[in-house]
């Protein structure tokens, strides 16, 4: 077998659809991971801050003090943007809600499409670049595959011209090719990993999100329906405790 054979005597030896192939792949690799690793970082962000907002949001006394934090300090995460939402659109549909087709339908239900906005816009941004990474993770063995076989039919062709078809003028050769087919898994595994974690992700944490619009929906209904400002804002237990207590007074 000849000593030049390996990876450097492969890329001396590959034409330009193998030039191709092996661009493509790298930059599927390098776009993966700068998906990966940006997303992870915003991902880790992201998980902090709701966090933390979660935390003070439930130690306020009621949603006009929420409100007034929002004056103070724009909100930095999906939950925060959620509440601010929901807070403006209560407050909107009171103000408008004869004179503006959107609060037509009344405060529950402006307030409901206003979350569910909300979260379908929270959707689509954390499924950017997913698409990307499950195309990587797709497709990458595939066109590391047809440089195999690309390079496999040159080194045939050449060893054919040859006129010398010994194992090792074959072996040689054909153990380079499948070096595309390595670079192709290379490529995928990771982007597969990658994807399947972020789907998992994005699953439980829009999961989250629509159990608080449903926790931020029902403060404020609840104040409506009471007949209290809208901006009273409890824990959920500490709802359901007045709600019952409003159910006993108005029973005697």
């Amino acid at each position: 077998m000849e000593k030049g054979l390996g990876f450097s005597n492969f890329l001396a030896q590959i034409d330009g659809v193998g030039i191709s192939v092996l661009v493509l792949l790298l930059s599927l690799s390098v776009a993966s991971w700068y998906l990966i690793i940006t997303k992870s970082i915003a991902n880790l962000i992201a998980k902090r801050r709701a966090e933390a907002f979660l935390k003070h949001f439930w130690s306020f006394d009621s949603l006009q003090a929420v409100n007034v934090e929002f004056k103070n300090a724009a909100p930095n995460n999906a939950f925060a943007e959620l509440a601010k939402l929901g807070i403006d659109a209560a407050a909107d549909s009171k103000i408008h809600s004869s004179h503006k087709l959107a609060a037509a339908g009344g405060t529950s239900e402006f307030l409901t499409r206003t979350l569910r906005n909300g979260i379908d816009q929270e959707a689509t941004r954390v499924e950017n670049g997913l698409t990307l990474i499950a195309s990587a993770g797709s497709a990458a063995p595939y066109i590391g595959l047809f440089g195999t076989v690309w390079g496999i039919y040159h080194a045939l062709i050449q060893i054919g011209l040859s006129g010398q078809g010994t194992l090792d003028k074959v072996a040689g050769p054909v153990g380079e090719a499948l070096i595309m087919t390595a670079l192709g898994l290379a490529v995928a595994i990771p982007a597969v990993l990658a994807y399947n974690a972020f789907v998992r992700r994005n699953r439980i944490w829009l999961a989250r999100l629509e159990a608080f619009a449903h926790d931020l929906f029902t403060l404020i209904t609840v104040g409506d329906n009471n007949d209290a400002p809208a901006s009273l804002l409890q824990t959920p237990s500490a709802a359901v405790t007045e709600m019952t207590d409003v159910a006993v007074e108005r029973g005697q």
